[in-house]
């Protein structure tokens, strides 16, 4: 039985438990939000090593990073040390989007490595494979996709990230839009390839119910991605992406029918301005299902500093209403990332996520940052850095670049002003 299902018959599983414990809310909290298809818990009935997170209205804002094997140059080795930057980093969830070298041997090191949910996108895979055995992706068989988004389903995997929504109607739709990018999802474009060289309907979409019974039987939650996500701001909530948002609406609402956990991937560049209007439409659209934002970036000249661009967008949409932020490093637009770019992406993104989490009145956040607050008023240095957000990096600043004979703040030195005020007023004494 699918959380979803045991939701909507009043039981309380486990999971539901640890996560509520996790949030500071009651486990019937979590299991009415489930019910209501508001609230999900990525996890496959098959994974061991896993610590649910819950994802979703009333929860803290999630966020996730993205690993994966491309080119000739990548390695197994190599992605699960940024695996383990990631969760270090302190990540809520991995994506393993391997595209090519042995994606089965990755995602099952994705599975062991990582404590969190981990998801996937299946036509990476299919393409891939169809590519090797056909001689190009455009000759992939139906069975062949659905071979693949089984293998994974069993092999563990929490979350499959799935382009059900996009019909050939929006197909043809995206032709007469004129995009400055025409398209830029990995995953929708091979797709899009692919259903206008065999000229049939996109089988994610037209075969459906086989993939909801596939995510029934693991208790996969399904994420449906958005094929036609703009990818620059000029392309944002053009009819395209609308088209496909309405599509993707009325999925969402046969995913729950059928027992199975949904939520929805949403657009990468989106302006400042119609970042609320989108989750806005999505929140409307979808009935209130998870929305799980890739950043945004909102502009497209922060070549190199994508990860802050990203990390504005992520606050701001996250605010609105989007409870799942998707990492970006960064090397985006420009390169792979190393270890150190999926940390520093990681760090970003849970600062966008508790910046959304305070605007939202979350009581665990707020606590959080008065507990810190405190600390700087005490000069208390060693609770400053165990409250940090990333506590070896402010170590490392705090012993590099300060002076450890002042005791006032590293910026003001003897004329600090919690150390003045604190001595004029007697509220505490300072320590260093």
């Amino acid at each position: 039985m699918t959380q979803l299902q045991s939701a909507l018959k009043g039981e309380i599983t486990p999971e539901m438990k640890q996560v509520a414990a996790r949030e500071g809310v009651t486990p019937e909290f979590v299991r009415q939000g489930i019910a209501g298809g508001t609230i999900v818990i990525p996890r496959n009935i098959r994974r061991q090593n896993i610590s649910p997170a819950g994802i979703g209205t009333g929860l803290s804002t999630k966020v996730s990073a993205s690993i994966g094997v491309y080119g000739n140059k990548g390695s197994i080795s190599i992605e699960t040390a940024k695996i383990k930057a990631a969760v270090a980093a302190g990540t809520d969830a991995i994506m393993d989007l391997s595209v090519s070298g042995d994606i089965d041997a990755m995602r099952k090191e994705s599975l062991a490595a990582a404590t969190t949910p981990v998801g996937t996108l299946p036509m990476y895979q299919a393409v891939a494979e169809a590519a090797q055995k056909h001689g190009s992706s455009v000759r992939m068989e139906v069975e062949e996709l659905f071979e693949v988004i089984e293998r994974q389903a069993a092999d563990g995997v929490d979350f499959l990230a799935l382009h059900c929504g996009t019909t050939m109607s929006i197909v043809e739709r995206a032709k007469q839009e004129k995009r400055i990018d025409p398209l830029v999802s990995y995953g929708g474009s091979h797709l899009f390839g692919w259903m206008l060289y065999n000229k049939r309907e996109n089988p994610l979409y037209e075969y459906y119910d086989r993939i909801l019974e596939i995510a029934r039987r693991y208790d996969v939650t399904v994420s449906i991605a958005d094929g036609m996500r703009p990818g620059c701001l000029a392309d944002s909530l053009d009819g395209a992406q609308v088209q496909e948002l309405v599509v993707i609406g009325e999925l969402v609402r046969r995913a729950r029918e059928a027992g199975v956990q949904v939520m929805v991937k949403g657009p990468g560049h989106v302006p400042l301005n119609q970042l609320r209007a989108t989750v806005t439409l999505q929140k409307s659209l979808c009935k209130g299902a998870p929305y799980f934002v890739f950043g945004p970036v909102v502009t497209d000249i922060a070549a190199g500093y994508d990860h802050i661009s990203a990390a504005i967008g992520g606050a701001v949409s996250a605010w609105a209403g989007a409870e799942f932020i998707c990492y970006v490093t960064a090397s985006e637009h420009i390169g792979l990332p190393d270890a150190e770019q999926i940390r520093e992406g990681v760090v970003a993104a849970r600062i966008a996520a508790h910046a959304a989490d305070l605007a939202k009145g979350h009581a665990n956040a707020a606590e959080w940052d008065l507990a810190l607050s405190r600390a700087r008023k005490k000069l208390d240095w060693q609770k400053q850095i165990e409250l940090a957000i990333d506590p070896e990096r402010a170590e490392y600043m705090r012993k590099t670049r300060s002076d450890d004979t002042v005791a006032g703040c590293a910026m003001c030195g003897k004329y600090c002003a919690m150390d003045v005020v604190s001595k004029y007023l007697g509220t505490s004494k300072v320590t260093c």
